[in-house]
């Protein structure tokens, strides 16, 4: 049981860190995994980042996804072939059920990025994070549509979730952190004593504060001072100099 998503991803940002992951990007799937992954940027030293998708639902049956549009330039669609040819949808179908979902997309990542644009993961570790996983389907388009951006590495790490679900993410993913397995998963909120719900504007708030944490510690970066020189270095120096 978490006390809230912040207590969830200080948690999860202890055990990133003992992994010493190179170059780490974190991605949070918005809204919920937004405050949980500022916790883990935070105690990564990190850069955040969303990951935004959106799903499909399958003709008559929304919840059914049968493919997901996930943000990016140009945006990638994943899909989920066993429900489409359940479906017998063809491609003109599928495209029209597509640009139904396109709208919502665009209207989260205009509300999201206005000020912040995507990061390059291009070999680098892109690390997912959500508040939970029930099923993992959000989280495995995920994977799959970063993979088409060249990562070094894809983690994922959620604060809970059902054994059965970490195991089919273990498939997909090169590592899968997960704090709480428990046998009886219920619903999400269950695992927390708060758990609001997250508007736009906090999403955006979160992402604001982490990108001006991110400045600021670039900027402390460059006003360090270049070390002082060893005395191995003075004496050969030194003996440069002696020779002139």
């Amino acid at each position: 049981m978490f006390r809230d998503r912040k207590e969830a991803g200080e948690k999860l940002g202890i055990e990133l860190g003992k992994l010493q992951l190179r170059q780490p990007v974190v991605l949070a799937l918005p809204r919920g995994g937004v405050p949980v992954a500022a916790e883990v940027a935070k105690a990564l030293k990190a850069p955040l980042d969303l990951i935004i998708v959106r799903k499909v639902g399958a003709p008559g049956n929304p919840e059914l996804a049968i493919a997901a549009i996930v943000d990016g330039d140009p945006p990638d669609i994943v899909l989920n072939r066993e429900i489409v040819e359940a479906y017998s949808l063809d491609d003109d179908a599928l495209r029209a059920l597509i640009a139904q979902e396109r709208p919502e997309l665009e209207r989260r990542r205009l509300a999201y990025r206005a000020k912040h644009p995507p990061l390059s993961i291009a070999g680098k570790t892109a690390i997912i994070v959500d508040d939970g996983a029930a099923t993992g389907t959000t989280i495995k388009v995920a994977i799959r549509a970063l993979r088409k951006r060249a990562p070094k590495e894809v983690v994922v790490a959620v604060p809970v979730s059902p054994r059965d679900t970490i195991s089919e993410l273990a498939g997909e993913a090169d590592r899968v952190i997960c704090l709480s397995q428990p046998a009886r998963f219920g619903a999400l909120g269950y695992h927390y004593l708060s758990f609001p719900q997250l508007s736009d504007s906090s999403v955006v708030a979160a992402m604001d504060e982490a990108a001006l944490r991110q400045a600021t510690r670039q900027r402390k970066n460059l006003k360090k001072p270049a070390g002082r020189p060893t005395i191995e270095t003075e004496r050969q120096r030194d003996g440069a100099t002696s020779k002139k």
